[in-house]
């Protein structure tokens, strides 16, 4: 069996090509396709769009802890990666009513590799969740069509516990996420949540 999952920073955009509604779109996709993702949740930006993130929660999706401000973790002290991690886990929870925990992901994946960032990640609950799979979604030079081919493809290629990371956020990853739904069921991949998977990047 060749396990997919599908992971969506849910946060501010940083670049052009983007929509606000794009999130929504993404849940049609998925609740039309009935595929359950995992989205790690900037608790700033639900924050901003709490609407959007009570309905992630609603209808089943995982979630995960995506930073208040989106710092780079290697940046904050011992004392900041906590207070950030923690002020997101309980403003995650009052709006979503979802605990985030253990599943956090490093913004920008900074700290994904770093040992006192893990360790204080650890202390507090979580496990960092990285990835293995990233098509660039986030670049407003890429379409549709080119996020939905390289997800594919590169999932694939990996094979089992493919953790791909997507954002909410884009124009091309709305426009790309039934392609990618489809293309990999029609290839015989699964797509689970990362709480499904043996090993984790």
């Amino acid at each position: 069996m060749t396990r997919v999952a599908l992971t969506f920073d849910a946060e501010h955009p940083d670049r052009s090509a983007w929509s606000q509604a794009n999130a929504g779109r993404i849940l049609d996709e998925l609740a039309a396709a009935g595929v359950r993702c995992t989205f790690f949740v900037q608790s700033r930006w639900a924050e901003a769009e709490p609407v959007i993130a009570r309905r992630i929660a609603a209808e089943g999706h995982l979630i995960g802890n995506h930073s208040a401000f989106h710092a780079r973790m290697t940046l904050l002290s011992d004392d900041g990666v906590r207070a950030d991690v923690g002020h997101a886990e309980r403003t995650i929870a009052t709006i979503t009513g979802a605990d985030a925990k253990p599943w956090f992901r490093c913004p920008f994946g900074d700290g994904y590799d770093d040992a006192r960032v893990l360790s204080l990640l650890d202390g507090i609950g979580y496990r960092n969740v990285h990835w293995n799979v990233e098509p660039a979604d986030w670049e407003p030079s890429r379409t549709a069509s080119d996020v939905a081919h390289d997800t594919t493809a590169r999932a694939l290629e990996h094979g089992d516990g493919a953790v791909v990371l997507l954002h909410t956020w884009p124009d091309a990853t709305s426009g790309a996420i039934a392609s990618i739904v489809d293309g990999l069921t029609r290839a015989g991949a699964t797509l689970v949540t990362v709480d499904e998977l043996d090993a984790l990047p």
